[in-house]
């Protein structure tokens, strides 16, 4: 589903449907899992998609095998090689500098564009249905949360719902993200918009082992924060983990931009503009550097359906 005009892309995934998975490009960068017909009236180009992704299951997989053999304990962070038991840290010590300004940079950076891309993310969520359907507002968990800017949204669409009507209760939205700064910027927010305890929590958490008991949450998102995991994989497992089975996990996040000329265009502007505006407004050229980096290293469309396949998520 397209997400954006440049390089944003959504993977809509439900865990209990028992079909295959199709692969269907809108505007070039962007994907989004959808049902298949039956074999037999699968189109041409149906089949070259499926093509595409069996490829890109063996590029995933050679991948995976050359890491292991070639240096199982290192990994990327931005465009340098780190010891992987180092990115977590590296990658916290960046969110720790751009906490507090980082909804003002994401605005600069995007002209705005996100704050569209998000409300379209959790408005395709229909968390109202889900609600009236079982009388009560559906447990969502957004991973890597940070300032809350999902949450609110997921707030804003239950409201119908919120404060839950049992006293006793589980709280219905949770945000878990490793960085204690971008939590204490988003409980901020949190009293300045008069939303209640009962409904909306804020938890330290990493995305490769949540602190949370298996099918939890009805709901799972996590938004532009898939790129900072150390081990993608993992945290895929444990984001299934943790989700219901016949629940909903999406996912919001950047990758590859096609085609080619706009690719060198957006890279154009990533590599020199980003930065810039960083060192100018928060004078962290060094963190938005990363951020740019962390797209170009991201896997592309194709590979992270893969990747999800693997993990165990159907549509």
């Amino acid at each position: 589903r397209v997400a954006s005009s440049s390089a944003a892309y959504e993977c809509t995934l439900k865990s209990e449907v028992k079909r295959p998975i199709q692969a269907t490009n809108a505007n070039s960068d962007c994907i989004r899992c959808t049902k298949l017909a039956p074999i037999q009236q699968l189109s041409q180009s149906a089949l070259s998609i499926t093509m595409l992704m069996r490829q890109a299951s063996r590029r995933v997989a050679a991948a995976a095998r050359q890491s292991s053999s070639a240096s199982s304990s290192t990994t990327h962070f931005g465009d340098r090689t780190v010891p992987t038991e180092e990115k977590a840290g590296l990658v916290k010590g960046v969110f720790s500098s751009v906490a507090n300004n980082y909804d003002l940079m994401n605005d600069l950076m995007s002209g705005g564009m996100h704050r569209l891309w998000k409300d379209d993310f959790v408005g395709r969520l229909n968390l109202p249905a889900i609600a009236r359907a079982t009388g009560t507002a559906p447990r969502c968990l957004d991973v890597a949360g940070g300032t809350g800017d999902i949450a609110f949204r997921m707030a804003e669409s239950l409201a119908a719902w919120l404060p839950p009507l049992e006293e006793d209760g589980a709280i219905p939205l949770t945000v878990s993200d490793p960085n204690e700064e971008m939590l204490a910027v988003g409980r901020e927010r949190q009293q300045q918009r008069g939303i209640d305890a009962s409904c909306l929590q804020f938890e330290v958490g990493d995305a490769q082992s949540l602190p949370y008991d298996d099918e939890t949450f009805d709901v799972l998102t996590i938004s532009f924060g898939l790129r900072n995991v150390t081990d993608i994989d993992k945290a895929l497992r444990e984001m299934r983990r943790v989700l219901k089975r016949g629940g909903r996990f999406e996912c919001l996040e950047f990758s590859k931009v096609e085609p080619a000329p706009l690719r060198a265009l957006y890279d154009a502007y990533s590599k020199h503009v980003i930065p810039e505006i960083g060192h100018r407004v928060a004078d962290d050229r060094a963190s938005y550097d990363y951020l740019v980096e962390s797209i170009r290293k991201h896997p592309s469309q194709l590979e992270l359906l893969s990747q999800l396949a693997i993990a165990g998520f159907k549509s």
